[in-house]
């Protein structure tokens, strides 16, 4: 298969949508990371989506829209905490959890009896959702466990050749996925941490909203005999990035609590090559960078990387979460 490479034209984004509603797979730039799309009601295009990136199919997906108003073509009620929450985050890098109408293939949800719903910023995204006139379902753009591509020349690292077609636009401002808020319940709750805080939503809204209590749980890992991503014993994901392991370069990746430069000369002593990820405090620049510069390193030859975590609170916390899963939960003092 050759993958066209599409520009954000009026043409392009045309073609990419005529593409998404015959059933085949573009990735596309969003405000978070790179989304591979296809037509989420199609359940072969779905299961397409699986297929390129060697991802289990109990991860369930997130559908993108365009519009507020779509959200309720597929999800079965739309509380009032949800409609305000809507109101105030979307269009941005927030996805809702709400029970799904039967319009919705089990495919798409990973088997659940709901549906990840998101309305992204990007522009480019919208324009594409629109040209296509469908939902898509779209999770990142990447072999299923590698670091998450922020840019075309990511995608193309992992899916050249496999997909239809990458419309190469802007690098994602944002660079690490969305949040995902649980709405079926009387409290919110969130599945997956990204850079909507809890924090941030209860001084935008007064909603408090809080940790899914997996979060803050150290899971053992099963690896898969099989090459592919590994799997939490037990656990069944309510949310893409809950159960398997992910954002993992071909490095190995080590989160150092401590002095991270003798860390450093021990494993230079050893003839390893190894490299710092070092943002200080700055939550925004590691989200922006982290899954860029693990990718980097990796074209670089790097064997090892230290990565010096950051406080795990706020923005903070989101990344920590990319952070530790991309070394195994693997941490020294």
């Amino acid at each position: 298969m050759v993958t066209l490479r599409l520009n954000t034209s009026e043409d392009d984004i045309e073609r990419a949508g005529e593409i998404i509603r015959s059933g085949g797979l573009v990735a596309f730039p969003t405000e978070t990371v790179y989304g591979l799309g296809a037509d989420a009601l199609n359940e072969e295009a779905v299961s397409s989506i699986y297929r390129a990136k060697g991802r289990p199919s109990d991860n369930p997906m997130i559908v993108h829209i365009a519009t507020i108003d779509a959200a309720e073509e597929l999800a079965s009620e739309v509380s009032e905490t949800a409609a305000r929450l809507m109101e105030e985050f979307w269009p941005g890098p927030i996805t809702f959890v709400l029970h799904k109408k039967a319009v919705v293939p089990s495919v798409t949800t990973g088997g659940l009896d709901t549906v990840a719903i998101r309305m992204p910023s990007s522009e480019t995204a919208r324009r594409l959702i629109l040209a296509s006139g469908r939902p898509i379902a779209a999770p990142s753009a990447n072999i299923s466990g590698k670091p998450s591509p922020t840019n075309a020349g990511d995608v193309l690292e992992d899916m050249d050749g496999i997909i239809d077609a990458v419309i190469e636009g802007e690098s994602s401002k944002v660079g690490i996925e969305s949040t995902v808020l649980d709405v079926t319940g009387d409290i919110p709750v969130i599945l997956r941490p990204g850079f909507v805080t809890p924090e941030l939503i209860e001084e935008r809204t007064g909603i408090v909203a809080v940790y899914d209590s997996s979060l803050k749980e150290v899971h053992s890992e099963v690896l898969d005999p099989e090459g592919g991503a590994a799997e939490i014993n037990g656990f069944r994901p309510r949310s893409p990035g809950m159960k398997y392991k992910h954002y993992a370069p071909k490095a190995r990746v080590i989160i150092v609590e401590g002095d991270i430069d003798a860390r450093r000369e021990e494993f230079e002593k050893k003839g390893t090559s190894v490299a710092v990820l070092d943002y200080g405090e700055d939550s925004m620049e590691a989200a922006h960078s982290f899954f860029s510069d693990l990718r980097r390193l990796d074209r670089e030859g790097v064997e090892t990387i230290l990565v010096r975590p950051l406080a795990r609170e706020g923005l903070g916390f989101s990344i920590m979460n990319r952070m530790l899963k991309s070394a195994g939960y693997e941490v020294i003092i």
